[in-house]
């Protein structure tokens, strides 16, 4: 196993021991840390690394983030709205994720109906 691969693996987990050392002392700087663009940007490096640079591969990855990111818009929405209602952790995650599975589910319809 290369560092190419470790290396993503081992940035994640500091990041979240960072939110959760961060939320002790502000809320907003551990939410933004928590938002951060970083799984895309390992993604991205994973890819690059993954196509030699190659920049289709890369492009296409990218595009395609660019759309996968509506449905965990979806899944935020979903639960701050269930969070402002009250709602205790797990069913707020279910009907998160089932947001974000709906919109998937719609993402995947419409480009079965458009085309790639």
């Amino acid at each position: 196993m290369t560092w190419q691969r470790v290396l993503p693996v081992l940035v994640s987990i500091v990041v979240i021991i960072l939110v959760a050392v961060l939320r002790a002392y502000s809320r907003t700087v551990a939410a933004i840390t928590a938002t951060m663009p970083l799984n895309v940007a390992l993604g991205l490096w994973i890819v690059y690394a993954a196509e030699e640079g190659e920049q289709a591969a890369v492009s296409e990855f990218s595009r395609s983030m660019l759309i996968g990111i509506w449905p965990t818009v979806g899944f935020l929405v979903v639960i701050w709205l269930t969070a402002r209602a009250g709602w205790r952790l797990i069913p707020m995650l279910a009907a998160g994720y089932a947001a974000w599975l709906l919109g998937l589910g719609v993402l995947f319809g419409l480009r079965s109906l458009t085309g790639p």
